[in-house]
């Protein structure tokens, strides 16, 4: 059980900027703190929900409402997964030969293709927090940073990395029981919530199913898996969420 609270800990101190009540480190716990990462998306939706329900109860206008919580995302989690968007959007779209794009995707600069996809990215989920109603849905909106977690974690957990990736030999680390249960937790993450919320429930899935065609793409197109891959599946498929959640 220490260990398990180690790894929890530790996602916690790397995957959320929420100060951190307990400061552990165990570099043996890595894939247990894989595994531990939806559980942070849990407490990420769970701060989100409950700021878009004060807002509503102060009667905050809309306009300034769906700005803050399209910030609220970047702010609670140090922005640590737009900067992976950023990176695989200006290694992907380049279009260029394998090894120029994995250079690419590890070039601190930030390049055209990135701030463009930030802008449709940021745009689109301002315009739907905008015009959604999302009374009596809050509770399945904090189910969408938890299921496309648990998509990253079983997908980090189970291919392979790049060479360059800081998850490089993780996976021969990494029991067969670990990824089994990584997957089954992408699945129970995805489903779960439309056998409790009913039709709005599909937004997890939508958000599960964003965050695999993101991974997928991204590990087509770069030969492998890495932080920045993770990065770029969170961030959209939390968008895919949330236009689920919003035009269900």
């Amino acid at each position: 059980m220490r260990d398990w609270l180690t790894a929890f800990f530790m996602a916690w101190g790397m995957f959320c900027a929420v100060p951190c009540p307990c400061r552990r480190w165990d570099e043996r716990q890595y894939p247990k703190m894989l595994l531990c990462l939806p559980l942070i998306g849990l407490l990420l939706g769970g701060l989100w929900a409950l700021a878009a329900w004060g807002l509503r109860r102060l009667g905050a206008p809309g306009l300034f409402s769906a700005a803050l919580l399209t910030a609220l995302p970047c702010l609670l989690t140090g922005c640590i997964h737009l900067d992976g968007f950023l990176d695989c959007a200006d290694a992907v779209l380049s279009r260029r030969g394998l090894e120029e794009r994995r250079k690419i995707l590890k070039d601190p600069h930030v390049g055209s293709f990135s701030v463009i996809c930030l802008a449709l990215l940021l745009l689109l989920a301002f315009s739907l927090l905008a015009s959604a109603d999302l009374r009596g849905r809050l509770l399945c909106a904090a189910f969408l940073p938890a299921s496309v977690r648990a998509a990253s974690a079983a997908a980090v957990l189970s291919f392979a990395p790049l060479e360059s990736s800081g998850y490089a030999g993780m996976r021969e680390r990494t029991p067969r029981a670990y990824r089994a249960a990584a997957w089954a937790g992408s699945a129970l993450f995805a489903l779960a919530p439309a056998a409790l919320f009913g039709v709005p429930g599909l937004a997890a899935a939508a958000a599960s199913l964003g965050a695999w065609g993101t991974i997928l793409r991204c590990r087509k197109n770069l030969g492998g898996m890495s932080g920045d891959v993770s990065g770029a599946a969170v961030a959209v498929g939390e968008l895919c969420g949330l236009a689920a959640l919003t035009l269900l």
